[in-house]
């Protein structure tokens, strides 16, 4: 079901410190930047060299979002682990009937036109998970 990891969620303070920081350090390309205001972030993806993973920087909109929150109990650092799958619906379907929470139960659009969906952190092992169908033209 799971066909790679798509990327990782890192929360920051400042988008722009952080994409700094990773475009220096580890030279990832910025492929994409948006703000997602149901989700309540301004984002940025930040490529592999390999161009088949990501690092998504989530800096919240405001404190009262869910990133916002986060950042203000955890202070910056990881936030969501996303993993790609060929249909998020049928993903959700297959994991819901084991018995893990869903956050949602349909797709959301996300970052770069895909759809996704997110796990509850409590049934596993404490972390986030993201469903990734990456737009069809990716």
């Amino acid at each position: 079901m799971l066909l790679r990891i798509d990327h990782v969620g890192i929360a920051c303070r400042s988008l722009e410190a952080a994409i700094e920081r990773y475009t220096n350090v580890f030279g990832l390309t910025v492929v994409a930047e948006e703000t997602n205001e149901e989700q309540g972030v301004r984002e940025a993806m930040l490529a592999t060299e390999s161009g088949t993973s990501y690092v998504q920087l989530l800096e919240p909109l405001s404190p009262g979002t869910t990133v916002g929150k986060f950042v203000e109990r955890r202070g910056e650092g990881m936030h969501h682990v996303g993993y790609a799958v060929a249909d998020v619906t049928e993903a959700l379907a297959e994991i819901g009937a084991t018995g893990v929470r869903l956050i949602d139960s349909r797709p959301r659009h996300g970052s770069m036109g895909a759809s996704i969906a997110f796990l509850h952190p409590a049934d596993l092992g404490g972390v986030l998970t993201e469903l990734v169908q990456p737009r069809a033209d990716s």
